[in-house]
């Protein structure tokens, strides 16, 4: 360990964009990339929304890697690691949403005890994060919303209410 005096010069941004389907998450993602790097040839995209990334090619020649199911952390960790070891400076990891919706399915999906069960995904998905948070160069990550709802009482009933939108 050694005390030293602070320095942005060093630090890699960890960023995540939040938004409806076709809100412009990846588009915005790609500006941001390039706004980080200024060279298209540095970007990679990890696309899990099958292949939709490539609708914005005419952007610049960014790299993408396909990831098919499963969308597991380990899978996510993996496509992370040959992205860095590409010499890539930005990594847009779109989407998120698809490793928690794996991690969610798979849990419901084990019989037991649902509480004791997330003790076999919760050191996967942190490792994931963990794998971000780590990782040498600057990342973005798109994730979707949905409608949220909560239940308030009217009239003696369990009425659901919109309270806006919700990362997923």
């Amino acid at each position: 360990m050694q005390l030293q005096t602070s320095s942005r010069k060093r630090v890699k941004i960890k960023c995540a964009l939040q938004g409806p389907s076709s809100s412009g998450k990846t588009k915005s993602g790609l500006y941001i990339a390039y706004g980080l790097c200024g060279d298209w040839s540095k970007i990679a995209v990890i696309d899990t929304e099958n292949r939709s990334s490539e609708l914005y090619s005419e952007l610049g020649e960014y790299k993408v890697l396909h990831l098919e199911p499963p969308f597991s952390p380990e899978r996510y960790i993996e496509a992370l690691s040959i992205c860095v070891q590409a010499g890539i400076e930005v990594v847009l990891v779109d989407s998120l949403t698809h490793e928690w919706e794996y991690i969610l399915d798979s849990h419901g999906a084990m019989p037991g005890n649902s509480f004791t069960n997330w003790s076999k995904f919760t050191p996967r998905h942190n490792a994931f994060v963990n794998a971000m948070l780590q990782a040498n160069v600057h990342i973005i990550g798109t994730i979707r919303t949905k409608q949220d709802y909560v239940l308030s009482e009217k009239n003696g009933k369990q009425i659901p209410e919109k309270v806006g939108l919700k990362g997923v």
